[in-house]
């Protein structure tokens, strides 16, 4: 535990902030997906995002990027209630639309056997971004993208 305060304490001040948004977050969107739903779930979100997404691929996006990813999947491994891949897309979607970089959820299926399987992930510029692997490349995504915001 000390190891964690440790390394939380040694974070800058905006990762700090992204990983207590998504530590509250993520909990909140797993309540509101099994009262509510998917859709009612992401336009709620949408509510409290600027319609104005910055497009541009510059340095400064990546940046705000990547460490929001890592702040997401940390906030994740450290959470006591554990997230699904919907959760976490809807968590990292929502967080980097607040800072103004357009991303689209998208959700797969695929069947094993005589079971289907799904999965979320969200992309950037058709690049799947929040994935410490690559399992969404074995999943069949459904041909529209799920945005939900105005891009």
């Amino acid at each position: 535990m000390w190891a964690r305060l440790r390394r939380f304490s040694s974070l800058p001040r905006p990762a700090k902030t992204i990983f207590l948004r998504a530590a509250a977050l993520l909990p909140l969107i797993s309540i509101s997906l099994r009262l509510r739903g998917f859709r009612s779930t992401q336009n709620f979100l949408q509510n409290f995002v600027t319609n104005s997404l910055n497009a541009a691929n510059d340095a400064s996006c990546e940046t705000c990027v990547k460490l929001t990813t890592r702040m997401v999947l940390a906030a994740t491994r450290n959470s006591p209630v554990p997230s699904t891949c919907l959760e976490r897309s809807l968590a990292l979607w929502w967080l980097l639309a607040r800072q103004g970089i357009a991303t689209q959820i998208r959700i797969g299926v695929r069947k094993d056997g005589e079971k289907f399987a799904a999965h979320a992930w969200v992309e950037r510029d058709g690049v799947a971004i929040g994935e410490p692997e690559t399992p969404h490349l074995h999943y069949a995504a459904f041909v529209d993208e799920i945005s939900g915001v105005n891009s």
